[in-house]
């Protein structure tokens, strides 16, 4: 129906049980990362971002598009943490994968938990809405409270926050069972 920048909006005519056939619309999209870097004193590594649809700067973690042919997500998600904030993860695991609105749009995410961060040799040039761009080191009991305060609203950020703090909940042992970077992700309708 529409081809845009980053997403399509489509048609599809749904043959869903023997009689029922109904048309349904809904947004396209590449897919997405994000990545929750934690530093050693259990602070989680924020940006704040202009975000046009809503009007506001928010409070995030770092993500980005899956918009590269054949990049893996993990890779991705490394990339979107250097480009955003000058850090490149030690080490990364899977921590939660989502489907933000099933009702309107296609849309996956998974994201990432990352440790043993540090600064990044590589320089990127932020544009547009991420040339400015503030990033900040807040102590995880702070951005809980953030979340639950509803002065951190992304829904990316707040399944990310609240996941980690399960696991802060439920013990070193809980955290050993994270998948892996490289976990297979999840399956979305196919495009012809």
């Amino acid at each position: 129906m529409h081809e845009g920048m980053v997403w399509d909006l489509v048609r599809d005519t749904v043959d869903f049980a023997e009689g029922v056939r109904f048309d349904r619309e809904y947004v396209w999209h590449t897919g997405a990362v994000a990545v929750l870097a934690v530093d050693d004193q259990d602070r989680v590594l924020m940006i704040r971002q202009y975000r046009h649809p809503v009007g506001h700067s928010l409070w995030e973690i770092p993500a980005g598009l899956l918009d590269l042919d054949g990049e893996a997500p993990h890779i991705a998600a490394a990339r979107e943490l250097a480009e955003e904030t000058g850090y490149e993860p030690g080490q990364m695991q899977t921590l939660v994968d989502l489907r933000p609105s099933p009702g309107g749009n296609d849309e996956v995410i998974r994201v990432y938990l990352a440790s043993g961060v540090r600064v990044s040799s590589a320089e990127f040039e932020r544009t547009h809405e991420e040339a400015e761009l503030i990033s900040r080191w807040v102590p995880l009991s702070e951005a809980v409270t953030a979340v639950l305060e509803g002065r951190i609203t992304n829904g990316t950020t707040v399944s990310a926050l609240l996941a980690l703090q399960v696991l802060r909940s439920a013990g070193s042992e809980r955290a050993t069972q994270l998948r892996a970077a490289d976990a297979p992700f999840m399956e979305r309708p196919g495009r012809d």
